[in-house]
């Protein structure tokens, strides 16, 4: 027996009935109810239900089945009606039979509030001069049934609940963004079928998969290879100091099942790149990128062109963050606006530029907004631009994008020639500076003067040229067989080798780890 239903036909109440019918069952109750003529003195002339139907049809079931648990009933069954309704019809229809009258009553009064509470249905009142718009049946329901509300319920169906009847879980309601015009319940449907991934589980994509799994996006993926530390919780609040060291993507999963258990959450520990990326996004109709790094940027940008997934691109520096939408075969990609990106390492991340928490926050809710706006259909989304916001002076400039005529990725996808040394053959390891200086290389600290400043290198006979200085300013590179490039973790110095490389310094290497791994060295 179906517990509980929709239907666009009148009800027919006889044959509801009938299906509650036992030869155990002593007592029958019921409720109706129908479309009046009139509400709050004004003359109404129909009503329209609507409801979102794949959430509605499981939580009302796990109503009934509540009531069925709780008040030792025999059979239960709820009956709602949607579209358009004339006066008089019957609007829903709740049956009970059990053995005695007293739980009868009791059950079909908790079905009826809580189908009122907790089910995702909307209802819109025609009057003589307009409409109400819709409006969720939560709104016109009385309080929600407490424990008190039936304290007389048979003993024996309370003593497993240690003498209290288990009060229900809060369901998601939807209803402040499904009252919308542009949303309605027909959205809500399409949020619950879409599937969104993101990459980065960090500043910016902590308020993507936030505001996603609120809004009720039906599956959402997650891939993220790093662990939590303690430097990320200033912009990244969804976690907490002592969760320090365990894997960010389980932890988000966790506070997203925990927000809306009605989505369905895939984790993906690993790093996004060029090999893995046309798998990871497999499967999925929006791509939101929350990386940091122009590697996995670009290795979206080209998998999403060979998809023709839209993909959601943002990224952060200091007080500001730029936003790009690229809609393969209708917008511009990331490498017509940037065909001169710069390496990963040589544009200060977070750890070196410094950033503060509600700036990545602000670039990942629009974010999450656009990926909304595409999943809905709604105006205003953005397309042939790039917007630029600057939190600190609060100024947002649309820059106008074209598509690149000889932009290599429109055509077919194919990844652009692009003349590198392997890593392998640049970084190097030492035990100490020292030690790097007695093999024959002269040692150049590239760390802006702040850092220097709060941690001096473990070694006075270095060369101190700031990364931008190096490579653009006037100060040359020291004429040396060898450089050795050090920074604080290794990331700047390799970039900046790689690129002195392709400028023709053929002896430039990078400490491997920075000074951060001789600590390791050292404390080890």
């Amino acid at each position: 027996m179906t517990t509980f239903r929709f239907s666009t036909e009148p009800l027919d109440i006889q044959a509801l009935r009938a299906e509650l019918e036992g030869a155990a069952a002593g007592g029958y109750s019921s409720f109706e109810g129908w479309v009046r003529n009139h509400n709050e003195g004004r003359q109404v002339r129909r009503l329209e239900y609507e409801a979102f139907e794949a959430l509605a049809v499981k939580e009302g079931e796990r109503i009934v089945a509540e009531a069925l648990a709780r008040f030792g009933i025999e059979r239960a069954a709820c009956a709602h009606r949607v579209g358009s309704l004339e006066i008089g019809e019957i609007a829903v229809w709740v049956g009970v039979s059990a053995r005695h009258r007293h739980e009868a009553f009791l059950a079909c009064r908790y079905i009826i509030d809580a189908v009122k509470h907790r089910v995702p249905i909307w209802k819109k009142e025609h009057y003589l001069e307009g409409d109400s718009g819709w409006v969720n049946c939560e709104r016109c329901a009385a309080d929600a049934p407490s424990p008190a509300d039936h304290a007389d319920a048979p003993a024996h169906q309370l003593d497993h609940h240690h003498g209290q009847a288990p009060s229900p879980l809060p369901q998601p309601d939807y209803s402040r963004q499904i009252v919308l015009p542009e949303v309605g319940a027909a959205g809500q449907a399409r949020l619950a079928r879409a599937a969104v991934l993101i990459v980065g589980c960090g500043g910016l994509g902590v308020p993507a998969m936030s505001y996603l799994a609120a809004a009720g996006v039906g599956r959402l993926g997650l891939v993220d290879a790093d662990l939590l530390e303690a430097s990320n919780l200033h912009r990244q609040p969804i976690y907490s100091l002592a969760e320090v060291g365990r894997p960010k993507v389980e932890l988000a999963a966790e506070r997203l099942r925990a927000l809306n258990p009605s989505v369905e959450v895939r984790t993906y520990p690993t790093r996004l790149d060029a090999r893995n990326a046309d798998g990871l996004i497999a499967g999925y109709d929006i791509v939101l990128d929350c990386t940091d790094t122009i590697a996995s940027k670009l290795a979206l940008n080209d998998a999403c062109l060979r998809s023709g997934q839209p993909v959601v691109f943002a990224s952060v520096y200091q007080y500001e963050g730029q936003l790009q939408v690229v809609r393969p075969g209708h917008t511009p990609c990331l490498r017509c606006v940037w065909p001169e990106t710069a390496r990963d390492g040589l544009v200060g991340a977070c750890a070196e530029a410094g950033v503060l928490g509600p700036v990545p926050a602000v670039l990942g809710t629009l974010q999450a907004l656009e990926a909304l706006k595409i999943v809905l259909d709604l105006p205003g989304q953005l397309t042939d631009a790039v917007l630029m916001v600057d939190l600190l002076r609060l100024n947002v400039t649309r820059l106008r994008a074209r598509r690149a005529p000889d932009c290599p990725r429109h055509a077919a996808g194919r990844a652009p020639t692009e003349q590198r040394v392997d890593a392998a053959a640049i970084e190097v390891e030492f035990e100490s500076l020292q030690s790097a200086l007695t093999a024959g290389y002269t040692v150049i600290d590239i760390r802006e003067p702040g850092e220097r400043a709060r941690q001096p290198a473990p070694c006075p006979a270095l060369h101190a040229i700031p990364l931008a200085e190096l490579l653009y300013g006037e100060q040359p590179l020291p004429q040396a067989e060898r450089c050795l490039l050090v920074c604080a973790a290794g990331v700047r110095s390799l970039a900046a080798a790689h690129e002195l490389r392709a400028r023709g310094h053929a002896q430039v290497f990078s400490l491997r780890g920075g000074l951060a791994g001789l600590a390791r060295e050292t404390t080890a």
